[in-house]
């Protein structure tokens, strides 16, 4: 015990990952029949998901001031950075409502480690929660080639950090939502369920049309502009100003800081009241 107390943070998060990841593996290789079944159908969803805007894009031969290749760009960068969300957060770790509503947060309270690591590991899927991560990377790449972008150790370097930003931007949305789930534990369960959607089905969109007012509004109270469009914007060199490049993980930083905010003051909350769903004897109420 004093030997893994003293162990340094970054390398419990790694050894977490390691464990959750060869769970992960062995859940798959124990039942292969369903792991095929789910990775199918999660497949097809997800390759539905961009099917709409890829074929308006076909027959309109791109969208606005978007080529065709470049709007493949943006559905494969929306659903690479979508699939580093269900990798890294399965088990409804991306829809933390569930979490406290349901009074489940409790099993990670009573863990003998920091809740931010729990929080990190305990949902790494990598087998399972590659459904959409492969896709995405696919197009990704496949449109990268395509567009023939000079890729230089600068750009990727951006590119990773932009995916990691927009996949920032999502987690603190949903966690500053789902905190709501702290002070209203039954009407507030499902509320990620909602917010998910709503930055899910609206990624794939370029949003150089619409008003200042309303693009405003996509990148403040509803961020899913920063989900795909905005980076993609920066990083096709579609956006006049160079400072574009920075916006989205200064918006990864200002969302993260305000979930960080909200959820810390919900927890505070819940250590006073506790959890509302279970009875005495243990049954969900």
């Amino acid at each position: 015990m004093r030997r893994n107390a003293s162990t340094p943070n970054w390398r419990k998060l790694l050894r977490l990952w390691a464990l959750y990841g060869r769970m992960d593996l062995l859940w798959v290789l124990r039942d292969a029949g369903n792991f095929l079944m789910y990775v199918g159908t999660e497949t097809i969803m997800s390759v539905a998901a961009v099917t709409g805007m890829w074929l308006v894009s076909e027959r309109f031969d791109g969208i606005g001031h978007w080529s065709k290749l470049q709007v493949l760009f943006l559905l494969g960068y929306g659903a690479t950075a979508n699939g580093l969300i269900e990798m890294l957060f399965g088990f409804n770790f991306a829809y933390i409502s569930r979490k406290v509503g349901r009074g489940q947060l409790d099993h990670l309270l009573v863990q003998p480690q920091p809740l931010w690591l729990a929080l990190l590991t305990e949902g790494f899927v990598p087998f399972t929660g590659a459904a959409m991560l492969l896709p995405g990377g696919t197009l990704l790449a496949w449109s990268i080639h395509a567009l023939a972008i000079p890729i230089t150790p600068g750009w990727l370097v951006l590119l990773l950090l932009s995916l990691l930003a927009s996949m920032f931007v999502a987690m603190g949305f949903q966690y500053l939502w789902g905190s709501l789930a702290f002070w209203a534990p039954r009407s507030a369960e499902e509320i990620n369920s909602s917010t998910a959607r709503l930055l899910t089905e609206l990624k794939a969109f370029p949003l150089d049309g619409l008003s200042a007012g309303l693009t405003a509004g996509l990148l403040t109270a509803l961020p899913v502009g920063f989900v795909a469009w905005y980076p993609c914007r920066a990083l096709l060199g579609l956006s006049p100003q160079p400072w574009a490049l920075w916006v989205t993980p200064l918006a990864a930083l200002l969302f993260s800081m305000l979930a960080s905010l909200t959820f810390n003051r919900g927890l505070a909350h819940y250590r006073k009241t506790g959890s509302q769903r279970y009875l005495p004897w243990g049954h969900r109420s």
